[in-house]
């Protein structure tokens, strides 16, 4: 099992290894970017840099270090939230270098040009890292074989590299790391060294431990709720108590009054509470009256947006799709389906509450934070603090749960603004109440949809009308494109139907909104593969064979506003592997239910079949779900697994527990006693089974999400014979007619 080190956080705050002794600011200036695809690899171009004491280091690239004992260090350049880039962007290292997997340090990449892109979302970080990386380990493997070809006076091409050391496979003759290093480190780096065979991988493709779990266990892995720096006080906040309300004054009379209280800043959202202790900071905050201007705008309510949303769709909205004639179509159908569907604002609700840990001094700002995008929050920080990029150092923590909430660095540029004021490192923590009612939510959306059949009992037409609050346009109101996070899965329907009109219609709202996990496929999943079960009723058909007679002849689909197409073949192929594991069709006890629902997202493919059970008084539980994924060349089999299982748990929240619903433009939730998750008692069993592929890695953290809720509900109707169409599920929903 591997080592996770953790960064003593008050030496990174000075600059940690981007200042080690022997790297100076000119071997930073030398780094130039050699990969695209959203990841930069930085190639160093003059001899790798010598470490204290003149020890050669091999450090060909920002990502791999080999030291003169021959000890491995790969810098992972993505965010740790669970998902488990600490074990897999490793995996990729030392497969191509040849490394020992159980000696290896791993350290988390800092917000640094050398690192390239360290944003993580998007199920984008095996896929963006899987070449770079491989480059990176490559080069690395290319100039210890070059080094021992020539202390061994043999042919590179007839050595290998396996476990820390170079092999002549023929003699016997072995020649470990370290004494390579110097040798190694004074060659020119590769610029296109040669990837290993796939035939030849030891590491990749295996389940290996992961190396974040040992110091999760012991205690030493730092969240960002962790950090503890020199000098460090304490700051809880108190924001504005309805959407779009500024702050207007306070009285700190009381607060001030509190034992350990230092200081009450104003900041640009709000009132901070600077204190020597956390349990301070919040009897301090509970002490303040604090007054806010109202936004001015009438008052926010799920009800007011659920009338205008419905009168969003009885308005023509901006055509996505419109093949044939899907108008005429349906008014000669032989039948006509026709159905709407409800979704409700989320909250992210991860279980590490909004903090961040900042210092601004001597003209540098230093963040230690479980960020997401730190490049975003650089940029913020820049515009806020009016510092250059340079002068910014962002420190990435563990994650305590992301699923996109920590995408937005609001809590960083509050925490350092805080910082700026005080003059010390603060660390800002927000309450449990704070993070449901201050979140940036999955929009609210409604949908109206038809089909039409033909006397065969065949889809003749298509018809998809969608409303929602737009995500692109909370953050520019004045956009061209509020459809660019909503339509995913709506407007690219996989199915050979003659006739579809798809459009979509934004909704004015105040309400915060961002991306939840699995975004805009989280709900037009759900709507789409839940209308095509309702469908397939009304034909007559079942629901699996339907979907694969649609799919009988591949295709491929642009996915609307991205550069990448899905193709149906491999859609079908999770559905034939899922229905095959289940199996679709096989005996199911009285009371119970199977349902089937596949879908394409983050350039993958899932399909899943849940099988539930009701009790015949208007309760029901899921007791199975099994899982078929197609995400390229699999990395680490576990972490597809344990996505699969996350995404069930995660989705199933969302549709048979939890809403965030709005009253007096403020959130009614504030704690997971009206927010409810799923609990282990009601988790029902999950099997995943990985299609084999030698494409390359596709995301793998969203894309179960968005088949879960489908796969249930379409399993309850066929328990109880009831169509559920707004979530979450509501008590009475299942009862009998």
């Amino acid at each position: 099992m591997s080592r996770d080190t953790v960064v003593n956080l008050s030496a990174a705050a000075e600059g940690g290894p981007a200042h080690e002794p022997g790297f100076t600011r000119r071997d930073l200036l030398r780094l130039v970017p050699a990969a695209a695809a959203g990841l930069v690899l930085g190639v160093r171009l003059a001899p790798a840099a010598r470490a204290a004491g003149g020890a050669a280091r091999l450090a060909p690239n920002a990502f791999v270090q080999i030291d003169a004992t021959g000890a491995v260090t790969l810098w992972v350049p993505k965010s740790e939230m669970g998902q488990g880039v600490r074990t897999a962007l490793p995996m990729i290292l030392a497969e191509e270098i040849g490394a020992d997997w159980g000696a290896l340090t791993i350290e988390q990449a800092w917000l640094d040009a050398r690192f390239g892109d360290l944003d993580t979302g998007g199920s984008t970080s095996v896929r963006t890292a899987w070449d770079p990386l491989r480059k990176a380990g490559a080069a690395a493997r290319a100039m210890l074989l070059a080094a021992a070809a020539a202390r061994m006076q043999l042919p590179a091409e007839a050595l290998s590299v396996a476990g820390g050391r170079v092999i002549h496979q023929r003699s016997g003759r072995q020649v470990p790391f370290a004494d390579l290093v110097a040798d190694a480190a004074a060659l020119p780096v590769p610029a296109d060294p040669p990837l290993k065979d796939p035939k030849q991988y030891t590491i990749l493709g295996r389940p290996l431990p992961r190396t974040d779990t040992p110091a999760k266990t012991d205690g030493r892995a730092i969240y960002g709720i962790d950090v503890s720096v020199p000098g460090m006080l304490h700051a809880a906040v108190v924001l504005p108590p309805t959407f779009g309300a500024v702050p207007e004054g306070f009285d700190d009379a009381k607060t001030r009054k509190v034992p350990g209280v230092r200081a009450v800043v104003p900041f640009s959202r709000g009132y901070a509470v600077v204190a020597e202790s956390t349990w301070a900071a919040f009897k301090g905050r509970d002490a303040l009256v604090a007054r806010f201007k109202e936004s001015g705008r009438p008052p926010e309510s799920s009800a007011d947006l659920r009338r205008r949303c419905a009168a969003a769709l009885d308005a023509d909205g901006k055509m996505l799709r419109d093949d044939g004639d899907a108008a005429a179509a349906l008014k000669t159908a032989a039948k006509r389906v026709e159905a709407s569907y409800e979704i409700p604002f989320q909250a992210h609700a991860a279980m590490e509450p909004t903090n961040a840990t900042a210092e601004v001094k001597d003209g540098r700002c230093t963040i230690w934070a479980p960020a997401q995008t730190p490049g975003w929050a650089r940029d913020e920080l820049q515009r806020v603090l009016g510092l250059p990029a340079d002068a910014i150092r962002i420190n990435i923590t563990f994650l305590g749960g992301g699923f996109g909430r920590r995408i937005n660095p609001d809590f960083i540029v509050d925490a350092a603004e805080i910082a700026r004021a005080t003059g010390a490192p603060v660390k800002m923590l927000w309450s449990r109440e704070q993070d449901m009612q201050h979140d940036y939510y999955r929009p609210f959306a409604m949908h109206r949809l038809a089909a039409g059949l033909d006397a065969d009992g065949r889809i003749a037409a298509w018809s998809h009308r969608l409303a929602s609050t737009s995500i692109s346009a909370f953050y520019d109101p004045a956009t061209k494109e509020p459809e660019s996070d909503e339509i995913g899965g709506a407007a690219d329907l996989p199915w050979p139907i003659p006739n579809v009109r798809v459009t979509y219609r934004p909704v004015d709202s105040p309400v915060p909104r961002g991306w939840w996990r699995s975004v805009d496929s989280s709900g037009n999943a759900f709507v789409v593969e839940s209308f095509l079960d309702e469908v397939a009723a009304a034909a007559g058909r079942d629901p699996l064979r339907l979907r694969l007679d649609l799919l009988a002849e591949p295709r491929r689909i642009p996915y609307p506003n991205r550069d990448f197409v899905q193709d149906t073949a491999r859609l079908k192929g999770v559905l034939e592997l899922v229905a095959e594991k289940t199996p679709w069709g096989g005996p199911l006890g009285p009371g119970m239910g199977r349902g089937i629902a596949a879908h394409y997202s983050f350039r993958s493919y899932c399909a899943m079949a849940a099988e539930v059970e009701a009790d015949g008084r208007g309760g029901a539980r899921v007791n199975r779900v099994v899982c078929a994924v197609d995400c390229g060349r699999v990395v680490h089999p576990g972490l597809v697994a344990a996505q699969m299982e996350s995404a069930v748990v995660f989705a199933l929240s969302a549709a048979l527990r939890s809403a965030i619903t709005i009253d007096a433009s403020r959130v009614a939730e504030k704690n997971f006693d009206s927010y409810d998750l799923l609990r282990i008692d009601a988790a029902p069993a999950v099997e995943t089974h990985i299609v084999p592929s030698a494409a390359p890695p596709t995301g793998v953290g969203e894309p179960g999400v968005p088949v879960v809720t489908p796969a249930v509900f379409n399993a309850l109707f066929a328990a109880t014979g009831r169509r559920i169409r707004r979530l979450p599920l509501q008590p009475g929903d299942l009862k009998p007619a």
